[in-house]
């Protein structure tokens, strides 16, 4: 490494790295950190401690896990790349169009990395996410990218090749050997034709069809691809099928990227992330689960929301790396902070990149600090540099873009509502609004002789429920209203409130206030507090509550000690669910 770069960035990386490669499910300790990285115990102990600082690690008890919050590195080179919300919708209604599986894909070394995915909810469905890096000789994209390698570039795929020849290092792909002359002919065939084809490469029964979008100066930007199974399609009719959309919308995705080049995002700032902008993609109607128009675009069943860029708090990396290090003192280490905030800075390097000056201004750091980062990020092959212009490669997705990706709401709430039980020694849920009940989707109990049992999947009628009260409140009035009416609300216990009118009012009140607490009304003796989870256009899309024995405290004592603990909770979801979202489809039910 030059003698510029910065060895605990470098070393901070290099245990990014062992715990985004970690097996999914394994518990992953320190220990295993020191055998994967080779670095000394008390290294790893000190870039742990500081990961945990930013917000990108979670330890519970000696286990250590990746955090949602990690995926703001990778959302800096989606941003960059000029992967927009509009990009993104429209590959998704592509999807729907085609009804096949959708992706774009960028090459990314002698790889193929996937950076959008729009997936077809099927027994047989694709699996692969965002993040993702596939081999260039084992899938349709890498033929086209191969096309216009120079020798240098299939120097580099032979001498891996040679190392790996069944590409046992791509852990998304079964391990399987390609020949150079198969591969070289997949490449010929796309550079002539125009287009790839892939018949079953990756997997027996998967079959594929990729397009080029074109760069400015000419080569191929990224792919575009249609996905099947052999159940559904040939390869050849697949591609007979699907072809004339793919290139008409190849086209306008060559015209919209390179929009989004030209008009980057705005001035760079590398700040810890909080709401913005969330696209909902499914929100269930209230009562014979028809899409309602809610916000700026129809939406249709609550199973998934995306965000769009996140708005920035004020702190600046050198503020809360110097803050973090006036707290912790030798236990932080400053540099890997500061050269994770040049990271996230590169996040407005639209276009063709962003120069050193505006960097450290972005990040508050000294230009020659600011510049040993980037040298050790280039070095580390993180970033790029033309000239006096530097951007981000994707590379930056194998920190642990692809497994954070793949969490579903109740994972990303679910550490939370740990938190919270620890805090208030009482049971804590997450549900969601479906039709007229509420859905239970995360749930984190207490333990106790006598305590509530309510697992995932239960419905109770939202009528009833301080969650559902808080979901409702999330409704425009006219809806809440169709819902309060098909509910027919009955009486569950002698303090149940059925009378609609009186509903309608007190869900109205709730809205005014942010939250609902009830006593009985659901079950004798129970009581519950709960609030919203918003999305970043600030819609309610789940509701968390904390619930307890009425005993003899009265509710309004009940509220005031619980209301501190649930608002800061939901903040906390809604922060994660914002930073996996903005890029990335997060399930909810």
């Amino acid at each position: 490494m030059p003698d510029e770069s910065v060895r605990p960035l470098e070393r901070g990386l290099a245990v990014l790295r062992a715990l985004a490669s970690a097996p999914y499910g394994d518990q992953v300790r320190a220990g295993d950190l020191v055998r994967a990285t080779g670095l000394a115990r008390s290294t790893v102990d000190r870039v742990v401690a500081t990961l945990i600082r930013l917000g990108y690690v979670r330890q519970q008890g000696q286990e250590l896990r990746l955090t949602p919050r990690l995926m703001e590195l990778g959302n800096a080179y989606l941003a960059a790349a000029g992967l927009t919300p509009e990009v993104a919708a429209r590959t998704a209604r592509l999807a729907d169009e085609l009804d096949e599986s959708v992706s774009l894909a960028v090459p990314d070394g002698d790889g193929a990395r996937f950076v959008a995915q729009a997936t077809r909810r099927r027994t047989m469905s694709v699996a692969f996410r965002i993040g993702d890096l596939l081999p260039a000789e084992r899938c349709a994209p890498g033929a086209l990218f191969a096309a216009g390698w120079d020798e240098r570039q299939w120097a580099a795929w032979r001498t891996r090749r040679a190392a790996d020849p069944e590409a046992h290092g791509f852990t998304a792909v079964p391990p399987r050997r390609v020949t150079e002359s198969e591969f070289a002919d997949l490449a010929g065939r796309a550079e002539s034709s125009g287009w790839a084809l892939d018949d079953q490469l990756i997997e027996p029964g998967l079959v594929a069809v990729s397009v080029p979008v074109p760069a400015p100066g000419g080569g191929v930007r990224c792919a575009l691809s249609a996905v099947s199974h052999t159940s559904r399609h040939t390869a050849e009719a697949l591609a007979k099928a699907v072809l004339p959309r793919l290139r008409e919308e190849a086209a306008w995705l060559a015209e919209a990227l390179e929009r989004s080049h030209t008009t980057p995002p705005p001035a760079p700032s590398t700040h810890a992330a909080t709401p913005a902008a969330t696209d909902v993609a499914e929100q269930k109607g209230p009562s014979e689960g028809k899409p309602t128009q809610r916000g700026p675009e129809a939406v249709a069943p609550s199973v998934a929301h995306r965000t769009a860029a996140p708005a920035w708090s004020t702190a600046s990396p050198a503020d809360v790396a110097r803050d973090a290090k006036a707290e912790l003192g030798a236990g932080f280490l400053q540099s890997l902070a500061r050269g994770l905030g040049v990271l996230r800075a590169l996040g407005a390097a639209g276009g063709e990149g962003l120069p050193l000056t505006a960097l450290a201004a972005a990040t508050g750091l000294p230009r020659a600090t600011a510049r040993r980062c980037l040298i050790t990020l280039e070095q580390e092959g993180y970033a790029a540099h033309d000239g006096r212009l530097f951007r981000p490669l994707p590379r930056i997705l194998e920190l642990g873009y692809a497994r954070l990706s793949a969490l579903s709401f109740a994972e990303l709430a679910e550490p939370h509502l740990r938190d919270l039980v620890g805090r208030v020694h009482e049971s804590a849920s997450v549900t969601v609004l479906d039709g007229t009940d509420i859905l239970y989707v995360a749930r984190v109990p207490t333990v106790r002789i006598m305590s509530v049992h309510i697992a995932p999947g239960t419905r109770f009628p939202a009528y009833a429920t301080a969650m559902g009260r808080v979901l409702l409140a999330g409704l425009p009035e006219a809806e809440r209203a169709r819902v309060l009416t098909a509910a027919q609300p009955w009486s569950l216990t002698e303090h149940t409130v059925t009378s609609v009118p009186a509903l309608a009012d007190i869900v109205r009140a709730t809205a005014e206030r942010g939250y609902a607490a009830i006593d009985e009304e659901l079950e004798e003796g129970l009581r519950s507090v709960a609030v919203p989870v918003r999305d970043a256009y600030g819609r309610v899309i789940a509701a968390l509550n904390v619930a307890r024995h009425s005993g003899d405290t009265p509710l309004e004592a009940t509220r005031d000690a619980l209301l501190p603990a649930l608002r800061e909770t939901a903040a906390a979801i809604e922060a994660d669910l914002h930073t996996a979202g903005r890029f990335n489809t997060v399930r909810v039910a």
